[in-house]
């Protein structure tokens, strides 16, 4: 397969369709993270479909003092990687193809959600993302788009506008992409010296640790129901190495599954031991947050979670989140 690449939207809108579009909307530097979502596209487009993927740094969603101009430009290696993933197009415009008229005054706001977590740290930045993807949605006119997990809110976002201001298309997350030692792969890592990159572990570390305690509270929460409320259900969770659970079995039965706040208190951990690493993790936020709104879930909470973070290594900000559901073992 020969990707092709183009640069305008008359190019774009010229190529004949006759199957299904999937299309890969990136900031370019791709990576295997990238790689993935492009090869899941080509599975959804099928063979008689079409992979469109989308290179374009977007100064609408860079704040003062962040690294648009540092951000890598990579198109060649891009296409490269593209290509060997199965896009047919690698859609690069320039600013002036995108914002022919400047700046757009007319923009999309992410309302509420925009101004938790990453806009609260970003303010504007939700603004400018979705703004983007509005537009290359109306210029890509996919059939299906996907973009990755780690960038959580960012996907809450794009299939709350979607579905408000109705797109029309089908929005797809694909789980992200690690490294072998659990550094989700991310544009920005290529920023990170040796000694950051181990205090950046740190991330992944966390989220993990969470998860070990969700998982670890809702088997006992399971092995609890299993049993009556007597000496019985007390002999059980002793035999599961639950000492302190088994004399109050009464408390352990009424316990929310999974018990949000232990989750957070175990990724803390975690992260106040980075604090002290050389060189240091500074965390922005550590959140356990309702997928649909990125609101923190109350203790008691059943159904979907994303337990989220933020921290800065050096002068590199990154992101990781990981998934959980409470409740499970009902």
């Amino acid at each position: 397969m020969t990707t092709v690449l183009l640069n305008t939207a008359d190019e774009l809108h010229a190529r004949v369709r006759t199957g299904r579009r999937a299309v890969v909307m990136t900031m370019g530097a791709l990576h295997e993270g990238h790689a993935t979502l492009i090869r899941t596209a080509r599975e959804l487009a099928g063979g008689d479909g079409e992979v469109v993927v989308t290179v374009f740094v977007n100064p609408l969603q860079f704040g003062a003092g962040e690294d648009l101009d540092r951000y890598p430009r990579t198109l060649d290696a891009d296409i490269k990687i593209a290509e060997q993933a199965g896009a047919d197009a690698v859609f690069a415009p320039s600013v002036d193809e995108v914002y022919p008229g400047g700046e757009p005054q007319v923009r999309i706001s992410a309302g509420p959600m925009g101004e938790r977590l990453e806009g609260s740290t970003r303010p504007g930045h939700f603004d400018g993302m979705l703004t983007v993807v509005a537009k290359m949605l109306h210029l890509t006119a996919p059939d299906a788009a996907l973009f990755g997990q780690k960038d959580a809110q960012q996907l809450a976002l794009i299939r709350r506008m979607v579905r408000d201001l109705n797109f029309g298309m089908e929005i797809v997350g694909v789980p992200t992409v690690r490294e072998a030692d659990g550094l989700a792969l991310s544009s920005r890592n290529r920023y990170l010296s040796a000694g950051e990159r181990r205090t950046a572990l740190a991330l992944s570390q966390a989220l993990f640790a969470g998860s070990d305690r969700h998982a670890a509270q809702e088997a006992l929460c399971a092995r609890a129901r299993e049993v009556p409320a007597t000496h019985a259900r007390a002999e059980a969770l002793s035999a599961i190495g639950e000492s302190r659970a088994a004399a109050d079995t009464h408390a352990v039965a009424k316990a929310a599954p999974g018990g949000p706040a232990a989750v957070r208190a175990a990724a803390r951990l975690v992260l106040d031991d980075a604090a002290r690493l050389s060189p240091p993790l500074a965390l922005d936020y550590l959140a356990l947050v309702d997928p649909s709104d990125f609101t923190e879930i109350p203790d008691g909470h059943t159904g979907e979670a994303v337990l989220a973070v933020a921290a800065r290594v050096g002068t590199t900000r990154l992101i990781d989140n990981i998934p959980l559901t409470f409740g499970a073992a009902s």
